[in-house]
C-alpha cells in the first residue's frame, strides 16, 4: 500500500537506491517497485520506502544538490545478490524530471557502515566489444556474482522485465535459422577485473536457467593432443527463446562453482551479425586506398643505411593461406608488418564460428576493427590472372612470377634413373645410331605431349656438348627398352 501511494519521484528514488532503471511512465515505476518488494524486501530497502512513506505524508523536503544535464541511462536489470554497490557505502539515486537529473545522498547505514564521501568510485567491470554482436541496451551492468555460503556449488538469481519497444524489436528482428532470431537477450560472463576489457569467461559447473528451463550453454571443443585439456568457447549465452516477450517479469538463476575466482555477469540486448554483413562492412568502410597501399610497399623496401644489403623486391602470393585458393577480397590488419593477404571471406567465416581474430600469416592478433581491405592487391589480382604471385619492386611497380614454374618442369642438369650406373650393362637400342636426339624424340612421341617433347629435346640438345655423354644416352635407351617391351 505504501508503494501505491508513491508519486513518480518517490518511486525513482526508491528505484534508484537499488540500482534499478528510473524511466519509463508511472505504471513501470510501481511495476518495478512491486517486483523489488516482493523479491528483495530486504531490511534496507524496508526502510527506505518506510522513510519515503514517512516524507510524503510528512511534506518533508529531500537533501538536493546542483542540477546537472542528464546522461542516457540503459535499463537495468535487478540482481537479488546485488542490490547495492559492494564497493561504496554511498547510495546514490535521482530525481529525474523532463531534462534534469537531481543526484541525492542518502546518509543511510549499508552493512553496519556509515556514509563514505563520494569522491569513492569503484571501477566498473567492463567486457570486450564483439564484432559479431552490436549491443542496442545494456540491461544489467557486469555486476559480480557473490557466494552466499561456504557451498562449492553456487546460485545467484536475476529478474528483469523487456519494455515494449525491446520486446517490438526482438519481435520484428530477421531469423538467422529457425527459432534464432538475430535480435537476442544474452548473458556474458567474464572475470570480476576492472584493469581492462574482459573477455568472455564461464566459471566451472557453469548452469543458466531461464524462467523454468535450462538454457543450452556451449561446450567444449575436443582435444586431440595427449595431455591437453579441452578448451570452451565462452561466447553470450542467447536467452531469447526461453523468455517471456511480453511486460511479465523474467527470472535468470545462474549455477556456478566457487573456487576462489571471482566473475561477473551482463546482460545485454544485441543484435547479432553474420559474417556476410560484416564483409559488407568492411568493403564499405576498409578499403585502404591502391596509392596509400603503394606508399606502403615502397616504405618497406626503402634502403636501410644501416643495412649493406639491399632490398630490390619483395613477393606476395595470390593464394590465400587460409584455404590455399586464389583471393578474391585481400585482407590484413593494420597492425601486420606484412605485405602478404589472407582472404577476408574465410577469415570472416572462420571466426564466426570459432572467434580467433588471429592472422594466418603473422600468428599475431588481427582483430575486425583493424583489417583492411588492400586496394593495390585487390587492382592487381583484376589484372594479372595467369600468375600466382607477383613481386613487389622498389619504385612500388609489380610483375607477375611465372617462370618459376615452368622451370621445375624442366630439369637442367641428366636424370639418373635407377639401376641403370653400370657402364657396361646398357640396354641394347633398336636403331642402334646411339643419337640422343632422335632416340628422346622417337620416346617421346610416343609416351608424352608436345610440350614435353620440345622441352626434352632442348635438353638433349644441351647434352651434345658436355663431355658426359654416354649419360643422357644410357637415359634415353632405357626409356626406350621399356616403350618396346609394351
Amino acid at each position: 500500500n505504501m508503494v501505491m501511494s508513491f508519486r513518480v519521484s518517490d518511486l525513482q528514488m526508491l528505484l534508484g537506491f537499488v540500482g534499478r532503471s528510473k524511466s519509463g511512465l508511472k505504471h513501470e515505476l510501481v511495476t518495478r517497485a512491486l517486483q523489488l518488494v516482493q523479491f528483495d524486501c530486504s531490511p534496507e530497502v524496508f526502510k527506505k520506502i518506510k522513510e519515503l512513506y514517512e516524507t510524503r505524508y510528512a511534506k518533508k523536503s529531500s537533501e538536493v544538490v546542483q542540477p546537472q544535464p542528464q546522461q542516457h541511462r540503459s535499463p537495468e536489470a535487478l540482481s537479488i545478490h546485488s542490490s547495492y554497490d559492494r564497493g561504496s557505502t554511498v547510495a546514490r539515486t535521482s530525481i529525474s524530471t523532463t531534462n534534469i537529473d537531481y543526484p541525492v545522498l542518502y546518509g543511510k547505514y549499508l552493512n553496519g557502515l556509515g556514509r563514505l564521501p563520494p569522491k569513492v568510485v569503484k571501477p566498473e567491470v567492463r567486457l570486450v566489444k564483439l564484432p559479431f554482436y552490436t549491443t542496442l541496451d545494456e540491461l544489467l551492468k557486469p555486476t559480480e556474482l557473490v557466494p552466499q555460503n561456504n557451498e562449492k556449488l553456487q546460485e545467484s538469481p536475476c529478474i528483469f522485465a523487456l519494455t515494449p519497444r525491446q520486446v517490438e524489436l526482438i519481435r520484428n528482428s530477421r531469423e538467422l535459422q529457425p527459432g534464432v532470431k538475430s535480435v537476442q537477450v544474452v548473458l556474458r560472463i567474464c572475470y570480476t577485473d576492472t584493469s581492462s576489457p574482459q573477455e568472455d569467461q564461464y566459471p566451472p559447473n557453469i548452469a543458466v536457467k531461464v524462467n523454468h528451463s535450462y538454457c543450452s550453454v556451449p561446450g567444449y571443443y575436443p582435444s586431440n593432443k595427449p595431455g591437453v585439456e579441452p578448451k570452451r568457447p565462452c561466447r553470450p549465452i542467447n536467452l531469447t527463446h526461453l523468455m517471456y516477450l511480453s511486460a511479465a517479469t523474467n527470472r535468470i538463476t545462474v549455477t556456478w562453482g566457487n573456487y576462489g575466482k571471482s566473475y561477473s555477469v551482463g546482460l545485454y540486448l544485441v543484435r547479432q551479425m553474420t559474417s556476410a554483413e560484416l564483409l559488407q562492412r568492411l568493403k564499405t568502410i576498409g578499403i585502404k586506398h591502391p596509392e596509400l597501399c603503394k606508399a606502403l610497399v615502397k616504405e618497406k623496401l626503402r634502403l636501410d643505411p644501416d643495412s649493406e644489403i639491399a632490398t630490390t623486391g619483395v613477393r606476395v602470393s595470390l593464394i590465400c593461406p587460409l584455404v590455399k585458393m586464389r583471393l578474391s577480397v585481400p585482407c590484413r590488419a593494420e597492425t601486420c608488418a606484412h605485405l602478404q593477404c589472407f582472404d577476408a571471406v574465410f577469415y570472416l567465416q572462420m571466426n564466426e564460428k570459432k572467434p580467433t581474430w588471429m592472422c594466418p600469416v603473422c600468428d599475431k592478433p588481427a582483430p575486425y576493427d583493424q583489417l583492411i581491405i588492400d586496394g593495390l592487391l585487390s587492382k592487381i589480382l583484376t589484372e594479372c590472372e595467369d600468375a600466382d604471385e607477383i613481386e613487389y619492386l622498389v619504385d612500388g611497380s609489380w610483375c607477375p612470377i611465372r617462370a618459376e614454374k615452368e622451370r621445375s618442369c624442366s630439369p637442367q642438369c641428366p636424370i639418373l634413373v635407377l639401376g641403370s650406373s653400370d657402364v657396361n650393362g646398357l640396354l641394347p637400342t633398336p636403331n642402334g645410331n646411339g643419337e640422343n636426339g632422335k632416340a628422346a624424340a622417337d620416346v617421346v612421341d610416343l609416351t608424352l605431349d608436345s610440350s614435353s617433347s620440345e622441352e626434352e629435346e632442348e635438353e638433349d640438345e644441351e647434352d651434345d656438348d658436355d663431355d658426359e655423354g654416354p649419360q643422357p644416352k644410357r637415359r634415353c635407351s632405357y626409356e626406350k627398352g621399356l616403350v618396346s617391351a609394351c
